[in-house]
């Protein structure tokens, strides 16, 4: 969305839902989120959703410090302590930095976001599943795939789990070099109508052929999307003994994903100034950059010391 047509639409969404409180929720993929943002406050939107920096920007919402203090500048007083949000940024940011993973940054214009219009949660999905197949550098390609696709689909809204159907399907086509080779059980979907009645009538013909000439679509043209009670959903997703959060997240992610995150065991903890001292201590003992520490703080002493014996790796002496 630009500012000029967030300064049309949101009047016409005003003027139409009576009493219904309006919220804005953007992202920042071109850039224009955060003037959006202001357009929005301008014309009475009272509640904006943001994100805290390393989170924030890149694909993700702006940040609240950002959006805050152009509210301010317009005259206007953010309802949201600051002080209280900059401890939870320095954590995170601490934490990206030092595991290597990137900081939301502001995004050049990119006009072909108006072609695909690949949501930007999506963008960074595709990226990730190509950089696990070594083929990263095929993300552009795959993104004008993306567009070509869409179009052939008859332009359906790019919104979940629509414009999950048409990123799948174009990765598909960079990845096995032939377009519509192989297929997704959405697109089979999608070309017989069970996403919705008109997009058997929009689809690109040809293209709707070829989804649907294969053995693959007879087994789904008499499928009906099941209607499950929550007695059955629990009964088919892990039974009684299942919380309502992992229920929902059965559901949602697959049970696979779900055991691979339980699996994983509790949360990597991080050194801070607030945990012990015997933390630290650990924490020193994993770098492999230095073969000595030496720490003295009043009548604290701490030294550490690399062994070269096999069998003894590291020492750590305290004394007061």
């Amino acid at each position: 969305m630009t500012p000029d047509r967030a300064r049309t639409l949101i009047p016409l969404i005003q003027q139409n839902i009576g009493a219904i409180p309006l919220e804005f929720h953007a992202h920042c993929n071109n850039g224009f989120a955060p003037f959006n943002y202001l357009e929005a406050i301008k014309l009475g939107v009272d509640t904006l959703h943001t994100a805290i920096p390393p989170l924030a920007n890149g694909s993700a919402q702006p940040s609240i410090f950002n959006v805050a203090a152009n509210a301010r500048a317009l005259g206007y007083k953010p309802f949201v302590d600051l002080e209280a949000i900059k401890p939870v940024e320095k954590h995170f940011t601490y934490i990206a930095k030092r595991e290597g993973h990137p900081i939301g940054a502001q995004r050049e214009y990119d006009h072909a976001q108006y072609l695909h219009q690949v949501p930007g949660g999506m963008i960074s999905n595709l990226r990730h599943q190509l950089r696990t197949m070594g083929m990263e550098n095929r993300l552009q390609e795959t993104l004008e795939e993306a567009g070509r696709v869409r179009a052939e689909f008859g332009y359906p809204i790019m919104v979940t789990p629509l414009a999950q159907f048409v990123g799948s399907q174009a990765a598909i086509n960079v990845i096995t070099g032939e377009r519509y080779k192989e297929v997704t059980d959405q697109s089979i979907q999608y070309a017989l109508g069970h996403w919705g009645k008109e997009a058997p009538l929009v689809m690109d013909a040809d293209v709707k052929d070829k989804i649907l000439n294969r053995p693959r679509a007879k087994e789904w043209r008499g499928w009906t999307p099941p209607d499950l009670s929550l007695r059955e959903v629990r009964q088919k997703f892990g039974g009684p003994g299942v919380s309502d959060e992992e229920l929902i997240l059965r559901v949602i992610a697959g049970e696979a994903a779900v055991k691979a995150m339980l699996a994983a065991g509790a949360p990597k903890e991080y050194v801070s100034a607030a945990q012990p001292l015997i933390k630290l201590i650990g924490e020193l003992t994993q770098r492999r950059d230095c073969n000595q520490v030496y720490i003295q703080k009043g009548s604290m002493t701490l030294r550490l010391e690399r062994i070269t014996n096999r069998l003894r790796r590291e020492t750590a002496i305290v004394s007061s």
